[in-house]
């Protein structure tokens, strides 16, 4: 409805290389603004401040502050990762070892979803902005009053890789009571893995966006919940905001689209605004 000619590019892994040629290739032919979502965003700032000379840049789903974008368009990722963190909270109230699982942690969304869900199961308090976040180091146990955080496993966007790690975690760490899966395939990579390993409901499981497996999981109560973004959302309003910047209109620097926390209570609502969605109707 806003009368835009919108092209989509996914580089077919998360590859740095692959998603600079891949945007380059769009400058050379002719596209009029670039909404992205940056897969290394402090070591590729020079080259995304060389791409806002060229055409409108906005960053969408996963930021790059430090860049010479006019925009993000997203969810507060830290203020996700401390949502799901209260989801591991109500599924293991006594406390316990946690485990957590993501694609990879160069990415601005990575670091402050990771952060988050640590902050949150310590008790920290909220830092006053992103830029104060002190980030815990990685491949070391980080321990609280009550929780205890293994480890954080990446999988360099390989489902495949996740559901081994997640596999092998399980044999490693007997003390380990919760698997958090903070891509949208890690959940159902933990999933396989727990089911596999006949620890369905016995290791309790928290995720992030919308997978079928997740959701089935959650209706089914081997999953505790997920935090879910709008995707849908994150598109229209790039679009929206580019059309807006060709226009000359003046744009706010971050359009913040409020994550939610599904559970079983609203799994199946959800689900059905969400499939809705998917095929127009």
């Amino acid at each position: 409805d806003l009368g835009i000619k919108v092209v989509v590019k996914m580089p077919p892994e998360a590859s740095v290389v692959k998603q600079k040629q891949i945007v380059e290739d769009l400058i050379s032919s002719g596209v009029k603004g670039i909404a992205i979502s940056p897969l290394d965003a402090d070591n590729q700032i020079a080259w995304l401040d060389k791409i806002a000379k060229k055409v409108p840049l906005i960053t969408h789903d996963s930021d790059a502050p430090k860049a010479k974008r006019l925009c993000y368009i997203g969810m507060d990722n830290y203020k996700a990762g401390r949502m799901c963190g209260e989801l591991v909270k109500e599924a293991l109230p006594d406390g316990g070892a946690v485990m957590l699982f993501i694609g990879r942690l160069e990415q601005d969304n990575s670091k402050h979803r990771r952060q988050g869900v640590i902050d949150e199961l310590l008790g920290r308090p909220v830092p006053e902005s992103h830029d104060k976040i002190s980030y815990d180091p990685v491949d070391e146990i980080i321990k609280g009053e009550k929780y205890e955080i293994l480890d954080t496993l990446t999988d360099q966007g390989k489902s495949e890789v996740a559901k081994q790690k997640a596999a092998d975690a399980i044999n490693a760490f007997p003390q380990m009571k919760a698997m958090v899966g903070l891509f949208e395939y890690n959940p159902p990579a933990c999933y396989q893995a727990l089911k596999q390993a006949g620890k369905l409901g016995q290791i309790q499981l928290v995720g992030f966006d919308e997978n079928d497996v997740t959701l089935q999981g959650i209706k089914d109560g081997t999953v505790t919940g997920t935090i879910v973004q709008n995707p849908y959302e994150y598109g229209y309003q790039s679009v929206k905001i580019l059309k807006d910047i060709l226009e000359g209109k003046q744009v706010q620097d971050f359009i913040d689209i409020l994550p939610r926390k599904i559970t079983k209570e609203n799994v199946d609502a959800y689900w059905a605004d969400l499939k809705a969605r998917k095929t127009g109707n």
